[in-house]
């Protein structure tokens, strides 16, 4: 560490002494990080400014014993801020919402292909959307420049989206009489698919993407039809583990990715 002179400090100490920006701006930034250089300073220091520092010294004692006690800290402060953001509660309400409609259309026309079914891969991916999204999370470039941000944050947001899509899939199947592997395994891949093709067209494209797919692939068909599809029939339940852990692994081979601040984001 390069130390600056006892004539730079001397002359920086005093208010009078004519000195460069570059320089007193190096002395600054040293300053900082040396406490060495920071207790010679002191010695430089006019009587005016000991007594300028001594006044604001009786200042901040005064306002710290006559101020408010601290707030205490919640321990579930943290907690919450990692796992569960405000702005995922209106896309997790409409999605439950959805589903709710869902169970009661098929309480409606039990002869038609459960809506809870067909709707189950893709309920989690508006939540998952907006989980690491620059366009949806106001902190969303101070989060992405933390030590815990990535891939780790993604998915502890996405298990919060899960806690709560999980549960009302359950419930609504349970009150279709749908096997739940039909509903939560397609669910879980889904989830899995939108992380790993997020990690080269970013996440929010990602489920725009495979909804859209989806849609187009099996739930129009289906409803012209009316006819369930292959792939939600019981059989396909190994198919769509294996797909999810192949997917799952190849995420988090992808996980550096998500440290870009990326603007596909």
């Amino acid at each position: 560490m390069t130390h600056p002179s006892l004539a730079v400090i001397a002359r920086y100490a005093d208010r009078e002494a004519a000195l460069d920006e570059v320089t007193a701006w190096s002395v600054e930034v040293h300053l900082e990080s040396c406490a060495d250089c920071r207790s010679l300073m002191a010695g430089y220091a006019t009587d005016d400014t000991r007594a300028l520092l001594d006044r604001i010294a009786v200042g901040v004692d005064r306002g710290i014993a006559t101020g408010p006690a601290p707030a205490p800290r919640r321990r579930w402060a943290p907690a919450r801020h990692r796992w569960l953001v405000w702005h995922l509660v209106p896309w997790l309400t409409m999605t439950v919402a959805v589903l709710a409609c869902a169970a009661l259309l098929q309480a409606v026309q039990p002869a038609f292909p459960s809506l809870v079914a067909l709707l189950a891969p893709v309920a989690p991916l508006p939540g998952v959307a907006v989980a690491w999204s620059r366009r949806h999370d106001p902190a969303w470039e101070l989060i992405a420049g933390t030590p815990r941000s990535g891939l780790a944050m993604l998915l502890r947001r996405t298990a919060a989206v899960l806690s709560v899509v999980v549960p009302a899939l359950a419930l609504a199947s349970s009150h279709t009489g749908v096997s739940l592997a039909v509903t939560l395994l397609p669910c879980l891949a889904f989830t899995a698919a939108t992380i790993a093709v997020g990690a080269y067209a970013g996440v929010r494209r990602a489920a725009v993407v495979l909804g859209a797919a989806w849609t187009l692939a099996v739930i129009l068909p289906t409803v012209v039809t009316a006819d369930m599809p292959v792939v939600l029939q019981p059989g396909s339940s190994l198919g769509w583990v294996l797909l999810t852990l192949a997917l799952c692994g190849f995420a988090a081979i992808q996980a550096p990715t998500f440290r870009r601040l990326s603007s596909r984001n």
